[in-house]
């Protein structure tokens, strides 16, 4: 059975129509998670779902363990990973309510730790294209199939925050040409790719940050308001992408990792191949 994952962003903390659940607590090299995993069945397949910021909402975008996270999605034999977040717009033709499947991230953060290796081990994967292209065009089918309006071939810029951006940084921001802008999809996405993971992202847009005059400042509340009003669109599309997402898997994804370690495997001590463990055994033995 095919095992997805789906990651809760703001305003999606459950996920329902789920059979045979489980509830899993997972330790990992790299700490706790940030928060018990869900289990159980959906649409003829295993879905293991994870509240990126916990129960409650009690986590900073920075505050997440970005690495555990991923690690122990890896470790439940999640293959694929559909990230459920809220977003501003950057463009006027991206309304709030709109959906959005980006293509590209720009990573403008600054205090993450954003890879499984170092201390010892070195490699490269290749993040030209960074999300799945199969992933993200089934995503992008299954929220037209839904009614939604949606965007694709869009660039997300991930911000630090917590606070939402100044007037200038997202007229700057706006000019660097980036579509959409969050939290929290970076570093997420280097380390799905770095674990052979391949992730997409179901982006519902909620404001229009602060750079639309014809709009007031984005708020907490104006958030919330808008993903709770999409959050039945956000779980039906899940639903119908996990019963279309295929059993098997052809893309760069899934051997990410098969040229991208350079670190001689005679040089990579026990400590190293324990910390690393499933992320690296198809190739280092």
């Amino acid at each position: 059975m095919k095992t997805i994952g789906i990651i809760g962003g703001s305003g999606l903390y459950a996920i329902e129509g789920l059979t045979d659940i489980e509830k899993a607590a997972v330790d990992t090299p790299w700490g706790k998670p940030s928060d018990e995993f869900t289990v159980g069945e959906l649409s003829g397949a295993r879905l293991v779902f994870l509240p990126r910021h916990g129960r409650g909402h009690t986590l900073l975008p920075s505050e997440i363990n970005y690495r555990a996270n991923i690690y122990a999605m890896k470790k439940l034999g999640v293959e694929w990973i559909v990230s459920v977040s809220a977003v501003g717009s950057m463009k006027e033709e991206i309304e709030p309510g709109h959906v959005v499947v980006p293509s590209q991230f720009y990573d403008h953060t600054k205090s993450r730790a954003s890879t499984f290796f170092g201390g010892g081990v070195a490699a490269h994967v290749s993040m030209a294209d960074p999300v799945c292209p199969v992933l993200s065009s089934a995503l992008s089918e299954s929220a037209k199939g839904e009614g939604a309006i949606v965007h694709t071939g869009a660039t997300y810029i991930c911000m630090e925050g917590p606070q939402f951006s100044s007037r200038a940084e997202s007229e700057i921001y706006r000019k660097w040409g980036a579509d959409i802008i969050g939290m929290t999809n970076m570093p997420e996405a280097k380390l799905a790719r770095e674990a052979e993971i391949c992730y997409a992202t179901l982006a519902l847009s909620t404001d229009y940050d602060c750079w639309h005059e014809g709009h007031g400042d984005v708020t907490v509340d104006d958030i919330i308001a808008t993903v709770n009003r999409n959050v039945e669109l956000a779980k039906r599309v899940v639903a119908r992408v996990v019963a279309g997402i295929s059993e098997t898997r052809d893309c760069i994804c899934s051997r990410s990792l098969e040229n991208a370690i350079i670190t001689s495997p005679d040089a990579i001590s026990p400590e190293a191949r324990e910390r690393l463990g499933i992320i690296i055994k198809r190739y280092v033995q």
